[in-house]
């Protein structure tokens, strides 16, 4: 090998690395700009700073209509009327025993790609899911580029009554919560993978709270209005609680290098959940585990029983 090849080597990783840090230095300028600028809101006008805390809390991560695909290929394509407005895309593929795929916050459907042909091939109707406003479906009820939680719940409610009954479900990061929510509605499933599950609602906004210098009284008015949305309270909104009297057969997945969700929280869900089996990987992230093998060999194994 020429110096001039091991130059011409190390440039397209050189390049990532760049992305890399421009987008932290974007996102770090941001996040000083809304901060300062929510100060300054909540010294002049509390309530303009409430109203802005939760456009915040409701603004999908850029890149929310797509991220990696993992699909084999097309499947059959159908929209779905969501409850709350937008619509609910769900792409199915093969036939039998009915298995939904459900992306996390800012996710799609195309993440979950990986375990549609082990399925497909075990004998089961896989079916993925676009929540409102996510991948590509019909922005919801808040507007373009805006989400809520309870849409992803509803995104589980409406397939569930296209194509149930349901025999299991995949779900990642804050689909999780969504699925541990709506099992506890009008959902039913004899396994769930719950993979790199979501901390509760309450964690979150202690988190939010500190990154934007939210005040005491923005924190309550914030919470109080998740709570309305949610229809529940916040302190609730959390997978170890929801694991609480009878849960499905139940698998958890999580990574000890997860940067966005803690792998305690994976272990607190695993042995809230009754009978759950945690699996853990190392190394593989919060996105990556989704495409390993050995991670999608364990997830199709506990779905097919």
């Amino acid at each position: 090998m020429t110096a001039g090849t091991a130059v011409a080597d190390t440039r397209p990783t050189l390049r990532r690395r760049a992305r890399r840090w421009r987008r932290r230095i974007v996102a770090t300028a941001s996040v000083v700009w809304l901060r300062c600028s929510l100060a300054v809101l909540q010294a002049v006008a509390p309530s303009a700073a409430d109203r802005r805390a939760l456009d915040l809390w409701c603004t999908l991560p850029p890149g929310a209509e797509r991220r990696r695909d993992l699909r084999p290929g097309p499947g059959e394509l159908v929209r779905l009327p969501a409850p709350r407005g937008g619509d609910v895309v769900a792409e199915s593929w093969g036939a039998g025993p009915v298995v939904l795929l459900v992306h996390g916050w800012g996710g799609w459907r195309g993440q979950l790609g990986a375990f549609v042909r082990p399925l497909v091939d075990a004998g089961y109707r896989v079916v993925a899911l676009d929540a409102p406003g996510h991948g590509d479906a019909a922005p919801g009820v808040l507007g373009a580029g805006r989400g809520m939680l309870p849409e992803i719940v509803d995104a589980l409610e409406v397939a569930d009554d296209a194509f149930g009954p349901v025999s299991g479900v995949v779900a990642h990061s804050l689909g999780c919560t969504a699925t541990g929510l709506a099992l506890r509605g009008r959902l039913s499933a004899d396994r769930v993978a719950l993979v790199a599950p979501s901390s509760g609602i309450a964690a979150v906004l202690e988190e939010f709270s500190r990154a934007f210098g939210l005040s005491p009284r923005t924190v309550a008015h914030l919470r109080a209005a998740l709570e309305e949305i949610v229809a529940a309270p916040v302190d609730a909104i959390d997978l170890v609680a929801l694991g609480a009297g009878r849960v499905p057969d139940t698998l958890v997945v999580h990574d000890r290098a997860d940067s966005e969700i803690p792998y305690s929280v994976g272990v607190a869900v695993a042995e809230a959940w009754s009978g759950a089996r945690l699996v853990t990987t190392d190394g593989l992230g919060h996105h990556r585990l989704l495409a390993d093998p050995g991670v999608v060999e364990a997830v199709v194994e506990h779905v097919a029983g």
